[in-house]
């Protein structure tokens, strides 16, 4: 039995889509495994729809299996903000856990946990992705502070966001824990079944860009990359898997520019988790060209598929793709992004690459994430 006994984690879940949802579900089954008594809150309403770049917030898969979910938070009614906290104090879990990626959310996690406070039982520990977003607005560092100001811990998922917090609060614990797998998504299938699947023709090779799609991740210079005409000789196209949460108009602009119809696969509706590992398990290569970063969900689930990586040297994205090892870190220009993928190809890197990432992630387990929260939540 692990100690604490009784978890609530505030955060998405379903019926949300999305790797915050993936993430939170996956800690919570895994304390669960554990013998916890643990459940999650998550949103009855997450953005309001003017606020929600994309189609929609809801999944479509299945509901998940033996998780307690509460679809309950409401992030923009502080009348709600006030029934959680006080239905959560009376509850008295031992850590309250909440997952923190925007300032948007902090008066309505920090309103929550205030009051959850009251208690004088429950200990609060913060999950940071970021604590300044990639596409920063005027107050997000005040609306930040305020947020780290209500909870008892942080921890970290990359050094980059643990050096933030050191400037924005010198005092309270914290730790670096990095992104564990995203071992949920099925066990790896056979490159040609994974092709089959998707329809793709079998005598080429697809080089991955996942995820949503927004003007930080840099698939513009991804796709100006691909028109290095060495990239044309070597019988490879390029597979974006993601929805646009921007304006589409540029991308497909350059996509003519260059003339690159044929080598690139424009795969834009959201992918469920149940498609995840037809993508990885197809591609030799994944592509994080992002022009600003702290960690990335993708790479960990690049790294459960044992699949090559090339990402930018920014952020903290360097720090668990090691050079040369696992992939290629390089600078956010188009130049060496394709020089990359041309020494990947040319130089027949898969097979090592793909070795060392399996002895890689052996470091980003669930265990350790839960070993830094008990940790820090111990003050």
């Amino acid at each position: 039995m692990i100690s604490p006994v009784k978890i609530v984690l505030i955060g998405p879940a379903y019926p949300l889509r999305g790797g915050l949802a993936t993430f939170n579900e996956r800690l919570i089954r895994e304390y669960r495994s554990l013998g916890a008594d643990a459940c999650i809150y998550t949103f009855s309403l997450q953005y309001p729809s003017l606020l929600f770049p994309g189609k929609t917030q809801l999944s479509s898969e299945p509901a998940p299996e033996n998780l307690p979910i509460h679809v309950k938070v409401n992030s923009i009614n502080p009348f709600n903000w006030i029934k959680i906290g006080l239905e959560i104090r009376k509850l008295k879990p031992d850590l309250v856990i909440v997952k923190f990626w925007m300032p948007f959310m902090a008066p309505c996690f920090g309103t929550i946990c205030r009051i959850i406070k009251g208690n004088k039982h429950s200990r609060i520990i913060t999950i940071i992705d970021n604590l300044i977003p990639h596409e920063s607005r005027p107050g997000d560092r005040l609306l930040s502070s305020y947020w780290i100001d209500s909870v008892d811990g942080c921890i970290a998922m990359s050094k980059s966001v643990l050096e933030d917090l050191k400037k924005m609060d010198a005092k309270k614990p914290k730790l670096f824990s990095p992104h564990p797998l995203y071992d949920n998504f099925g066990d790896p299938v056979s490159k040609n079944v994974a092709l089959e699947r998707l329809h793709l023709d079998p005598s080429f090779h697809y080089v991955l860009f996942f995820g949503f799609i927004r003007d930080y991740k840099g698939l513009d210079l991804l796709l100006n990359a691909f028109a290095d005409k060495r990239l044309s000789q070597l019988n490879i196209k390029l597979l974006v898997a993601g929805e646009f949460y921007c304006d589409p108009k540029p991308y497909l602009e350059i996509i003519g520019q260059h003339h690159l119809e044929d080598q690139v696969i424009m795969s834009n509706d959201f992918i469920p988790d149940s498609q995840v590992l037809n993508y990885f398990c197809a591609a030799d290569l994944v592509v994080q060209p992002y022009k600003s970063a702290t960690q990335s969900g993708v790479t960990q689930i690049a790294y459960h598929f044992n699949k090559p990586m090339i990402i930018t040297n920014v952020g903290g994205l360097a720090e668990f793709v090691p050079h040369e090892k696992t992939g290629f870190v390089v600078e956010p220009v188009p130049d060496e992004i394709s020089e990359a993928i041309f020494r990947f190809y040319h130089e027949k890197r898969e097979e090592a690459f793909s070795a060392n990432a399996s002895i890689e992630k052996q470091k980003y387990s669930w265990a350790n994430m839960i070993e830094a929260i008990t940790e820090v939540s111990k003050g």
